[in-house]
């Protein structure tokens, strides 16, 4: 399916919609020839060249940058300033969530089963404790669920996310354990060749434009997050 006209489109759009002011950048003196950013500007925000951003707004995709990918999946949880960032705390305490997780208790399920299992691991983890009397106290959602004692952490398996910049995501994750370091974990998201969810990850590698960045990423249809006792 060639769809290069709708990703120019939809680059060139989003770019007419955000001024200089908005994105952060110095307004100089003079008029300017485009309502919104130049082609520039986004290159310089995006932390790419120009020359690969101009091929991005014709509808080139090949070759999109692992590492924005990879920050630009998680985006909202980033709009905590609180670091590091906390999934779990994403999910039972930012209202975004439950927009952002289209199955909602389908998360909500894992994230606390993940760290029932965690605690089982570690019973004297005081982070760990902290967090989940945290969360047991400003969440009713988590606490009901966390007295359930349910241990079922799934390995592998489907998350449907609705991404405010490129819509609805259907991913297949696989989660794997780094042995060189015990606690961490390695969780890769991929898309189906060829399906819309691929179009839309390319999409969002083009759009992101932060550079606090959690790098990683499998290949070009996919997503890696390193995940922690902290962050699962």
């Amino acid at each position: 399916m060639d769809n290069r006209n709708e990703i120019s489109d939809f680059l060139t759009s989003r770019r007419a919609k955000i001024t200089p002011e908005r994105a952060g950048l110095p307004a100089y003196g003079g008029r300017r020839r485009v309502s919104g950013l130049r082609r520039e500007e986004v290159a310089l925000l995006a932390g790419i060249s120009v020359d690969y951003y101009t091929r991005l707004e014709r509808g080139d995709l090949k070759g999109v940058s692992d590492s924005v990918l990879g920050y630009g999946l998680y985006s909202e949880l980033y709009l905590d300033p609180a670091r590091p960032v906390n999934v779990a705390r994403f999910v039972f305490l930012a209202p975004q969530a439950h927009t952002f997780f289209i199955d909602w208790p389908t998360a909500a399920n894992d994230i606390v089963a993940a760290l029932r299992t965690e605690a089982g691991k570690n019973p004297h983890d005081r982070g760990l404790s902290d967090l989940v009397g945290e969360l047991s106290t400003r969440s009713e959602e988590f606490a009901t669920r966390w007295a359930s004692q349910n241990v079922r952490f799934h390995r592998s398996g489907l998350k449907d996310i609705h991404h405010p910049i490129v819509g609805d995501l259907h991913l297949s994750f696989e989660v794997m354990d780094l042995p060189a370091d015990p606690g961490l974990s390695l969780v890769i998201y991929s898309a189906e060749p060829g399906s819309a969810s691929q179009d839309a990850l390319y999409l969002l590698a083009s759009w992101t434009v932060s550079d606090e960045q959690s790098t990683a990423a499998n290949e070009p249809s996919s997503a890696t997050a390193v995940t922690d006792r902290e962050t699962a």
